[in-house]
This record gives structure tokens, sequence and C-alpha cells, in this order.
């Protein structure tokens, strides 16, 4: 059930996360969206639980999983537009 609701809170947080950083190089696609969303929302698990946050079977929140997202969408942006320029 953890992996799940990582997923599931990571499909949320990551449309969240597009709605908060309007950008030009934002990901086209739903699919990619809610991929982001997910790494954004493992991310911020496996950092909630390196720093003592979150105990091994538990996930992060709803907010740890968007501000993960943000970051995520924040490199993803970064990497696209240093492509672009190249």
């Amino acid at each position: 059930m953890g992996i799940l609701w990582i997923i599931v809170i990571g499909f949320v947080a990551g449309i969240v996360a597009r709605l908060l950083s309007p950008g030009p190089n934002k990901p086209a696609g739903f699919l990619l969206t809610t991929g982001l969303g997910i790494a954004g929302a493992f991310v911020a698990t496996f950092l909630g639980q390196a720093v003592g946050w979150y105990r091994p079977d538990q996930g992060a929140g709803f907010i740890a999983a968007t501000l993960g997202a943000v970051v995520v969408l924040f490199i993803w942006n970064r990497v696209a537009a240093a492509r672009r320029i190249s």
C-alpha cells in the first residue's frame, strides 16, 4: 500500500506543481507531468526518511510531495533549457 499511496499522492502533487511553477519549458503531456510528480513524491519520501521525518514504512505527505515535485520540475526545466540552448 505504501508505494501505491506514493504514486497517488505524486500524481496529484505533479498536477499541483505544474500549476505552481509556470515557465516556458513546462513538460508537455499528462503522462510526463504525472511521472514528474511521482518522482517528486519518491524524492520527498526518500529525503524525509533519510532525515528522520518519516518512518521506513511511511510515505511523504501531500505538501512534501508537492515540494518534491516542484524541485523535480525545476530540475527538468533547467535540463530542457540547457538542451535547447546547446
